[in-house]
């Protein structure tokens, strides 16, 4: 029987926008409102929405990058957002995160290593050379070589950069990879090479994902369940076959239709 890894429960987050006037409270704006749904161990749940549905905003709370403005983002069952900063740092090392730009997500300073290790600086416990085995067993799994350690991002092409990052998010040997478009702004040929790697990735090392992205054929590929958002509300979820091939919501309908 799966576990609950992550539990989304009546998640919302407002957010306070700048005075217009000495005479007015501050516009507040819901981003996101009572989300809840759950993700279990070795599944893959897709989160879909046009831009401004909230979908970023939800990476952000599930991370704890942010904090809600109600309702919890449990973690193996703990609140995530009032753990002791220890405590998260244990749990952060189970969650790692993909970025939409592999060319703004990277360091253009740094060596592919440095980059691919900078999730490991938090852990004291691994040495030198554990580091750079991990560095290295995370590269190739990802289809490319140790020795490109050795080069900085420039030297790669976009959809390699990606790889980059899904190694940086691999190497803490993660239970769940929140992955914001990690598709998106790559030609279609190489979407297609990241989208097969994430899946060889799951069926490999057994890691969960929540995948965000407005794409719903992509999320078809890679997820066994979907959470339809619109305007920071839940309008439909379940089983990705059955939400898309009977979606009950016009909404969902109308994601298909600008899909096909």
């Amino acid at each position: 029987m799966s576990m609950a890894l992550l539990e989304v429960d009546r998640l919302t987050k407002r957010y306070r926008l700048p005075r217009t006037s000495l005479w007015r409270p501050a516009p507040v704006v819901t981003a996101l409102l009572d989300v809840s749904f759950t993700v279990e161990a070795g599944r893959s749940v897709g989160v879909v929405g046009e831009s401004g549905s909230g979908k970023s905003t939800l990476a952000r709370l599930v991370m704890a990058l942010e904090s809600p403005s109600g309702g919890q983002v449990r973690w193996r069952g703990q609140d995530l957002h009032r753990l002791a900063p220890a405590a998260l740092r244990q749990a952060r090392r189970e969650l790692q995160m993909v970025f939409q730009d592999p060319y703004a997500s990277l360091d253009a300073r740094q060596r592919v290593g440095r980059i691919v290790a900078e999730p490991l600086s938090v852990r004291r416990e691994v040495g030198r050379d554990e580091r750079e085995r991990r560095v290295a067993e995370a590269l190739e799994a990802v289809g490319l070589r140790a020795a490109d350690a050795a080069k900085y991002p420039h030297e790669f092409s976009g959809g390699q950069r990606q790889r980059i990052a899904i190694a940086r998010a691999l190497v803490t040997r993660p239970a769940l990879i929140v992955a914001d478009e990690p598709a998106s702004a790559l030609d279609v040929s190489v979407q297609a090479q990241v989208l097969n790697l994430m899946r060889d990735l799951q069926a490999q090392f057994g890691v969960t994902y929540l995948f965000i992205s407005h794409d719903l054929a992509v999320v078809e590929y890679l997820c066994d369940e979907i959470v339809v958002l619109r305007e920071g509300r839940v309008v439909e979820q379940g089983p990705a076959q059955a939400v898309l091939a009977t979606p009950a919501d016009p909404y969902t309908r109308a994601l298909l239709a600008a899909a096909a």
